[in-house]
């Protein structure tokens, strides 16, 4: 792979226009390349790293980038160590600042090297804590088969090899997680049951996380509200609004009595939705508007008569009540077609 360069000059050149350009930015260091070679003048570089990572300044990629390049002319030998050095830096500095600059240098070292190098394991551990503190996981090659494949081609020990399945396995269980705080929080999407089949959701099992989502996928408000009472920190640790929840939860709900119920009288609705008696038409029209029920309101005989509701789950049982009510409209089709006949044999 080709690497951005700083400047097209010897290596040497390189490494003190690097030094020099530290030292322009406040590094301690000497503006002369040390004698004891590339290696020496590579590793003091990148201790002096920090300050160019903190700058806005538009040449700090093309910066970093000649030091990846100086890397990768290294002798194998000389590179784990400074390699490790380096991504040490950019794993944490300032975790959460300028993610896409870090990760775009971790890609360019792992993608530059040979791909038996054992190292990549450690840019790649690298890549992976980056990417997860900035829900860019997707964009991380975390297919099992190939990180299978890498673990063999790296020769990897048992404790690295644990050390690398356990980092994926958080950063797409991470991934997931976020990915269902976002649908909770997204006031305009209902239909969430599709996330329960996910592996990674299914990994989830037993945590907090998992029973919110179960929650908001199939259960009633009443629900919601037990569970938002003993686990109060927690919506709160997940950035989510209690009553824009409630709200939420309230339409789920009424969603499900809808497609049981085709009338629905209004003590039932402040009842299970939890509001009073001057709320329940304000929020007919509100559910309405969503177009996940269409119905109408009853004023003399205090009810709501659902006309359609979309389910909150598709999974079986409804796929048979859809080829029951198919076969059914396939079966009076063909009455009315028989009457029709009768009526007129030509028809």
């Amino acid at each position: 792979m080709s690497v951005p360069a700083f400047i097209d000059i010897t290596e040497e050149d390189q490494a003190s226009e690097l030094r020099a350009y530290m030292k322009s930015k406040g590094a301690e260091i000497s503006e002369e390349n040390s004698e004891g070679g590339l290696n020496v003048d590579l590793a003091q570089i990148i201790e002096a790293c920090d300050v160019c990572l903190k700058d806005d300044d538009k040449d700090v990629e093309s910066v970093m980038n000649s030091i990846v390049s100086l890397l990768l002319i290294l002798e194998t030998e000389k590179q784990e160590a400074l390699i490790e050095s380096l991504c040490e830096k950019l794993v944490k500095f300032r975790e959460g600042e300028r993610p896409s600059l870090r990760m775009q240098l971790l890609s360019n070292l792992f993608h530059g090297m040979d791909e038996n190098a054992p190292v990549r394991y450690t840019v790649f551990c690298g890549l992976i804590k980056v990417a997860a503190t900035c829900n860019a996981i997707a964009f991380i090659p975390t297919d099992l088969d190939q990180v299978r494949k890498w673990i063999i081609d790296w020769n990897l020990t048992t404790e690295k090899k644990h050390i690398l399945l356990r980092l994926v396995y958080e950063a797409l269980v991470d991934c997931k997680k976020r990915c269902i705080v976002r649908a909770l929080k997204d006031p305009n999407t209902f239909l969430i049951d599709h996330l329960l089949t996910l592996k990674p959701v299914r990994f989830l099992e037993g945590e907090l996380i998992h029973d919110l989502l179960t929650i908001f996928v199939s259960a009633k408000l009443a629900a919601y509200v037990k569970f938002y009472q003993s686990n109060k920190d927690f919506i709160d640790s997940l950035g989510l609004s209690h009553e824009q929840n409630m709200a939420k939860m309230r339409l789920l709900t009424f969603m499900g009595m809808a497609v049981e119920f085709k009338e629905i009288s209004f003590d039932t609705m402040q009842q299970e939705l939890q509001i009073g008696a001057e709320d329940v038409e304000a929020f007919v029209i509100d559910a309405v508007r969503t177009k996940m029920v269409y119905c109408k309101i009853d004023q003399t005989q205090q009810r709501v008569v659902v006309s359609h509701s979309t389910h909150r789950t598709f999974g079986k049982q409804q796929w048979q009540q859809l080829h029951d009510s198919l076969t059914a409209w396939k079966a009076n089709l063909a009455n009315v077609k028989t009457s029709l006949q009768a009526l007129s044999p030509s028809a």
